[in-house]
């Protein structure tokens, strides 16, 4: 049996067991398969070691928790239909999804239905300025991305920017904000172009910016393309400095590259899984890594287990049958500073998250994830 295929055989015992009582359907939509695999796969371990965790201990208001998974494969079309699916299974709430594009693709199918949805990995601006009123995020917005990303470059000293992004939402939406933020510092962007998602082979792209000699290579697209630019890099000997967006937040990255590839590698990110020190985030990860001999691979799990947390917060506090309206509604007006595995996590109008999480890392000789910032 395949991995996934026995994921999806353990989390329907789950539910089996969750639905003997009156359940409250919560959604879990990921890239469970695809080139993202890894953060789906480990978004959906954290919300189920947590659900069955609520439901050993009675549930919430006398209802279990039945999770069901939606896998969009980190493609639109594919999440299109797993939102559909979800809608079809009659779920409260939805986490997810990982990927701006992949979000897009599915937020208006979930506002035509009244379904609460929260992303977790999905950072594009615009997101949260279609006027959503079931739409929420626990991950942090570009525009402020793109601003500690063009601080952390000029606090390095680096006046001449390449540009690289992949025309998907996010990372044409970093592109652009960091470019804007840059400018403003007065630096120079030499270098501006698109890479397409999936490609294996960059040669010509790295040729042609290394003409611009640019004194840093800012990525903003995803860790799978970025682990194959770093080692192409290396093999066109090219010792040029390269930072990321939080979207490079993955160990996988490191096994795509090797080590020495990836060695100095920066990228701006939230906390990694093992930077957070909260007795929650540490209770969490000791049970995963019980459960799966591992840690998740990068924040993005966490942040969809605050999105799960939230939603089971409001659900605390809401009187009678929930819905979707009574949660945003709870989310919106009386959420406020909860203590979540990434840190406390409140609202605006726009169910955009509250606060400043981002911080610098740099991959090490070794292949570790090391918090500089």
């Amino acid at each position: 049996m395949g991995k996934f295929a026995l994921m999806a055989a353990c989390f329907g015992l789950f539910a089996v067991s969750a639905v003997a009582g009156e359940s409250v359907i919560i959604g879990v939509m990921g890239p469970v398969t695809g080139p993202w695999a890894s953060e789906g796969e480990d978004m959906v371990n954290v919300v189920n070691i947590m659900a069955k965790e609520i439901n050993a201990a009675g549930g919430i208001n006398g209802r279990t928790i039945q999770i069901e998974v939606g896998d969009d494969a980190g493609d639109p079309r594919t999440a299109a239909l797993a939102a559909q699916r979800l809608i079809s299974s009659e779920v409260i709430a939805v986490v997810g999804t990982y990927g701006s594009s992949i979000c897009e693709a599915a937020q208006g199918i979930y506002d035509d239905e009244g379904v609460l949805q929260i992303a977790t990995g999905s950072t594009s601006i615009r997101l949260s300025e279609q006027g959503y009123p079931l739409f929420f995020r626990t991950c942090p917005r570009d525009d402020e991305q793109g601003i500690v990303m063009a601080g952390k470059v000029a606090d390095m000293g680096h006046k001449r920017i390449a540009i690289l992004h992949d025309n998907t939402s996010y990372a044409k939406g970093l592109a652009d904000e960091s470019r804007g933020n840059f400018e403003k510092l007065g630096l120079d962007i030499v270098f501006f172009d698109a890479v397409t998602p999936g490609d294996r082979d960059f040669t010509t792209t790295l040729v042609k910016m290394r003409t611009a000699e640019p004194d840093i290579v800012v990525f903003t697209a995803y860790y799978p393309e970025a682990a194959m630019i770093l080692r192409q890099k290396k093999d066109m000997r090219w010792d040029i400095p390269m930072i990321g967006g939080d979207a490079t937040n993955n160990s996988v990255l490191v096994e795509i590259a090797g080590v020495e590839a990836a060695n100095g590698y920066y990228f701006i990110s939230p906390p990694g899984p093992m930077d957070l020190t909260g007795p929650a985030a540490v209770k969490l990860l000791d049970e995963y890594r019980a459960r799966h001999n591992a840690v998740p691979s990068s924040v993005w799990a966490m942040m969809a287990g605050d999105a799960f947390g939230v939603i089971v917060e409001a659900l605390k506090h809401i009187e009678g049958e929930p819905t979707s309206e009574s949660i945003a509604g709870y989310l919106h007006n009386e959420l406020e500073n909860y203590p979540g595995f990434t840190g406390t996590i409140s609202f605006n109008e726009k169910g955009d998250r509250i606060g400043d999480v981002y911080r610098l890392y740099q991959v090490n000789d070794k292949g570790e994830f090391v918090l500089v910032q």
